[in-house]
């Protein structure tokens, strides 16, 4: 290529943040349109599962658009059998919403989602009144939740293996009967993505109480609110763009990427700035 770039790069979405506001869209009262979503083995497991918990989920892969109509908490579905490949995400998300149902609810996946840890984020379920049985080994898939809601309380997570877990229960702590205290233990992995848990659980109107980096407290009575969502491009994809920008001359502009960015791999252009690039930051897009 011997001519600068011009161009406005339309990047997929995020898989963390889908992920993420397909459960909280499903939580939330009423319906909620989840735009520039990323259609995923994680994204189809979780919408999926949803919809068999009684959920209607609405797939429109050509438009990268799901539409949720959330019960507000409630899953209507008094027995399921969820399958979730081999979704890590998926899982954990969902065995934590699943205990505030009326029902019994089954998960299992591929073989290698059997020997995936979860154990920890069971151990804390159970502190705030989860109920588990297992057709195998225990604290592992195959696995049924028999879900007679979440009474809250105060509960500690071992957070070393995966910060899935801790967004899982923080995800779900707004609909236990009583306010729900959090403490992690261990090393605390992955604490970006727990922030992006707090301050998409936010723009959902639900605000959490983090003390420090290890101890959280979530009021009950908090609810999601259903809404138009724009779903942020993938970061890390959009810096490849960037890049070439920055190496071949021009300008690259990303839509719906922001400086406030929920993820750090936005922080990128900061680097190309103090290269020498122009950057312009705009409330719904980033130029370099």
């Amino acid at each position: 290529m011997n001519r600068p770039i011009d161009a406005v790069i339309s990047v997929p979405g995020s898989k963390s943040i889908t992920n993420r506001a397909l459960l909280l869209a499903a939580l939330a009262e009423g319906e909620s349109v989840l735009e520039n979503a990323l259609f995923s083995e994680d994204s189809q497991w979780c919408s999926q599962a949803l919809q068999r918990l009684g959920i209607c989920v609405q797939s429109e892969p050509e438009a990268a658009r799901f539409v949720v109509n959330g019960k507000g908490g409630y899953f209507p579905a008094a027995y399921a059998d969820l399958f979730v490949g081999n979704s890590g995400t998926t899982a954990r998300f969902l065995v934590a919403a699943a205990t505030l149902g009326g029902g019994t609810y089954r998960f299992d996946g591929v073989p290698r989602m059997r020997q995936r840890p979860i154990r920890p984020l069971l151990a804390a379920l159970r502190q705030l009144g989860a109920h588990f049985s297992f057709e195998g080994e225990t604290d592992a898939f195959p696995l049924m939740v028999h879900a007679v809601g979440l009474n809250g309380g105060t509960a500690t997570l071992e957070a070393t293996d995966s910060s899935q877990y801790v967004s899982a229960l923080l995800q779900v702590a707004p609909y236990a009967r009583r306010d729900v205290s959090l403490t992690l233990t261990g090393e605390v992995v992955s604490e970006p993505y727990i922030e992006m848990t707090l301050r998409m659980m936010a723009q959902f109107g639900v605000i959490v109480d983090k003390k420090d980096y290890r101890n959280y407290h979530v009021c009950a009575g908090q609810r999601y609110r259903a809404q138009r969502y724009v779903v942020e491009p993938d970061a890390s994809n959009a810096t490849y763009f960037f890049a070439a920008a920055a190496l071949i001359g021009g300008r690259v502009r990303v839509p719906y990427l922001s400086a406030d960015s929920l993820q750090g791999d936005a922080r990128f252009v900061d680097v190309l700035e103090r290269m020498g690039c122009q950057v312009e930051r705009a409330a719904n897009y980033l130029e370099v």
